[in-house]
């Protein structure tokens, strides 16, 4: 399911906009009047139909390629970023998902490093996708072991 990352973004971005425009409409209600709580209530409208446009772009910002030597990651909507993972380098290589991720059927691949304190990590694969490639991954960063 190419799409599911951003329905799973879009998902939490409805859960967040409800969230605090309830509890801010609330608030607004109780302390400023109606008018603010109607001003509340579609500020966080906004939010919502941004976040909902935005959730895919996001989806496709994000790629990667495995190399022969190193992973490479691009992702990111006003600012691409490109990095690179040395197979050498990885030490951890693990798959998580979340109840809602699960209910999408994606999974997150992550690659903890030597060198960095930050996690990488390949978002919203295909389940099968994301075991395979947690498989090939940790294979490679044992066949390219530095010695560290």
């Amino acid at each position: 399911m190419p799409g599911a990352l951003a329905w799973y973004r879009r998902v939490i971005a409805a859960g967040v906009c409800l969230m605090v425009g309830v509890l801010g409409g609330i608030m607004a209600l109780v302390w400023a009047g109606w008018s603010w709580a109607l001003a509340w209530g579609a500020a966080v409208l906004v939010a919502f139909v941004v976040s909902w446009f935005v959730a895919g772009a996001f989806r496709r910002s994000w790629g990667f390629v495995e190399g022969q030597s190193e992973l490479y990651l691009t992702y990111g909507v006003l600012l691409r970023q490109l990095v690179v993972v040395p197979y050498g380098r990885m030490q951890v290589v693990d798959m998580t998902a979340d109840i809602l991720e699960q209910a999408f059927g994606i999974a997150t691949v992550r690659i903890r490093t030597a060198a960095s304190t930050a996690d990488t990590r390949v978002l919203g694969l295909p389940l099968e996708q994301a075991v395979q490639l947690r498989g090939r991954l940790a294979a490679r960063s044992e066949s390219f072991s530095t010695g560290l």
